[in-house]
């Protein structure tokens, strides 16, 4: 146990877990980038455009839920102290219906297929079903409700909304079930946004921010309210556009929008104050990450001030490459740069004690390579923000550029794997070194 941090190492689950999840996520941006290749300026014409829809479902799908789930089932045994009983079988269960789920919804929208949406919903429901079932008892186990555990809690809740809406959408799609279309998609993109995503990146950035970047921690006032108060301003939300009162729903729109940029604002904050003088490689991601989402915050209110700008099909496509690409996928990267070099440093520890010397997080994962796929990522962001606005100059380039920062990605992550298999090898092939006597009597007086 590791109090300082509230961290409950010693539950770790295996390495394999969480890694087959973000070796997995990052190549769903080199497709999404190939499919804004082929496609090209067709995706900027509308949200609505089936091609678009694919991609968005790449991002989302593909690769946050990949992650956020792989994290999940580290951070529940290690930050909440509760164990997932099995989790090799658990992450197989979610890991292997979640990639192919998420290929055949792509290529479902892209073929008008209604077969394609049927098994989508199939695959997809088993995912997110073991996941939340998992999870969901895990966190009702813990033992301390602190603020990540409500925040993770609200956010489970949320992506339980979200995969609700979004298998009534593909029973549409795939069944041709009745629904009002437009307020079901737009309550399941809401949900998974700013519920699912947001709360769960707040859960997670109450933990890591202070921990990685070494800032003060989040305000108690702030961390006990915020997770709850977005929860209950999605569900008067969700109530008031069910029941057609537009006026309501559009303050309660602009509550979310105001939280959701709360949220930005005390994270900017915080990470002004660091302690640390040295930089460090993913300081950048974090503040891109929070800057973009403060702007979609503020454009998302703008639309509700001026309802006619929210009639422009370029505000939607800003909208979300600001939350999804810029917010979203910016701080999934960034987080997946300390995470994933931390567990190998942490699980060769655990397996090589006494054997050989264990390389620093740095030697896993170099800063350069970090800070060389931050460029590939700020440039995918602003082409795909300039592809919005003018798309036949623009689209091809962020095509390439967001193929190129997604496979950067995936191979210094998988970099962090070669060389945690390398030393893991070497390791084991040490005769481990004779603990001495009086360490030994140390230890039984």
């Amino acid at each position: 146990m590791t109090p300082a941090a509230g961290l409950a190492l010693e539950q770790a689950p295996p390495f394999s877990v969480p890694l087959r999840f973000f070796l997995t996520a990052p190549w769903f941006l080199v497709l999404a980038g190939l499919l804004v290749l082929w496609r090209g300026s067709e995706i900027f014409a509308s949200r609505w455009v089936p091609a678009t829809l694919a991609l968005t479902h790449l991002l989302t799908v593909g690769f946050m839920a990949q992650v956020m789930l792989g994290a999940l089932l580290q951070m529940l045994p290690v930050v909440v102290g509760v164990v997932v009983p099995r989790p090799r079988l658990i992450a197989a269960l979610v890991h292997a219906p979640l990639t192919l789920g998420a290929l055949v919804l792509t290529a479902a929208f892209l073929m008008s297929s209604p077969v394609g949406f049927q098994i989508a919903f199939g695959l997809l429901g088993v995912a997110f079903g073991v996941a939340l079932v998992t999870m969901l008892s895990a966190l009702w186990r813990a033992p301390v409700t602190s603020a990540t555990v409500i925040a993770m809690r609200c956010a489970l809740f949320a992506l339980l909304v979200t995969v609700g809406l979004g298998l009534l959408l593909a029973g549409f799609f795939g069944w041709g079930w009745q629904l009002v279309v437009v307020k079901v998609t737009n309550g399941h993109a809401v949900w998974g946004l700013v519920g699912w995503v947001l709360l769960l990146v707040a859960g997670v950035a109450y933990q890591v921010v202070p921990m990685f970047q070494i800032t003060p921690p989040y305000p108690a006032r702030f961390v006990r309210g915020f997770a709850p108060l977005l929860a209950l301003l999605l569900l008067v939300w969700s109530a008031l556009l069910a029941a057609g009162w537009t006026v309501g729903a559009a303050v309660a729109g602009a509550a979310l929008a105001l939280g959701s940029a709360s949220f930005a604002v005390m994270t900017l904050r915080l990470l002004s104050q660091r302690r640390r003088k040295i930089g460090d490689p993913t300081l950048v991601y974090w503040r891109a990450s929070m800057s973009c989402l403060l702007m979609g915050a503020l454009l998302g209110l703008a639309t509700v001030l001026i309802p006619a700008l929210a009639l422009a099909p370029q505000v939607d496509l800003l909208l979300g490459i600001l939350l999804i690409f810029g917010f979203a996928v910016g701080a999934i990267n960034g987080m997946l740069y300390k995470i994933a070099p931390f567990l190998a440093w942490f699980h060769l520890q655990a397996q090589l004690f006494q054997r050989t010397k264990i390389p620093n997080m740095k030697l896993l994962l170099p800063d350069a390579a970090i800070r060389r796929q931050w460029w590939a990522y700020l440039v995918s962001l602003l082409l795909l923000l300039a592809a919005a606005l003018a798309p036949i100059g623009f689209s091809a380039g962020a095509a390439l550029a967001l193929s190129v920062m997604g496979g950067w990605l995936g191979l210094n992550l998988a970099g962090v794997w070669l060389r945690y298999r390398r030393v893991l090898q070497a390791g084991l092939a040490v005769t481990p070194k004779p603990t001495p006597v009086c360490l030994i009597q140390d230890h039984l007086l």
